[in-house]
C-alpha cells in the first residue's frame, strides 16, 4: 500500500487550531490535518511528526470525521506538542517550500 496511513486508524482530537483542527498520536507519532482551501486544492494534507505524508480530499472510512465538532479537546500541552513543527506551515505548499500566494484561495 503506498499510503499506509489510510489504512490505520486514528482517534482524532480537536487541537484549537483553525488551520491544523485535529491531531492524533498514532504509533507513538502525531498526526496532524492541515485544512486547506479546497477545492483550489486539496482538503486535507496530513502530516506525521511535521513531516507531510500526503493531500487527501476523501478520508477513508478508517478514519471517521476528523472534522466531527463533537471530538474531544486535546489538552494545551499535547495541542502545543502535536502542532509545533508545523505551525508555520499554514499555507498549501509551505510544506515543500512553495506556500500559495493566490489571493483568491489562500490570501
Amino acid at each position: 500500500m503506498p499510503n499506509p496511513e489510510l489504512a490505520c486508524t486514528p482517534d482524532w482530537r480537536r487541537t484549537g487550531n483553525s488551520y491544523f483542527p485535529v491531531a492524533a498520536m498514532v504509533d507513538g507519532q502525531w498526526w496532524v490535518l492541515r485544512i486547506n482551501c479546497f477545492p483550489d486544492h486539496a482538503l486535507w494534507t496530513l502530516f506525521v511528526n511535521g513531516e507531510p505524508r500526503f493531500d487527501i480530499d476523501d478520508t477513508p472510512p478508517s478514519w471517521g470525521k476528523p472534522s466531527d465538532p463533537s471530538a474531544p479537546l486535546l489538552d494545551q500541552q499535547a495541542a502545543w506538542e502535536a502542532l509545533g513543527p508545523v505551525r508555520d506551515l499554514v499555507a498549501y505548499g509551505s510544506e515543500v517550500g512553495d506556500p500559495c500566494d493566490n489571493p483568491f484561495c489562500c490570501g
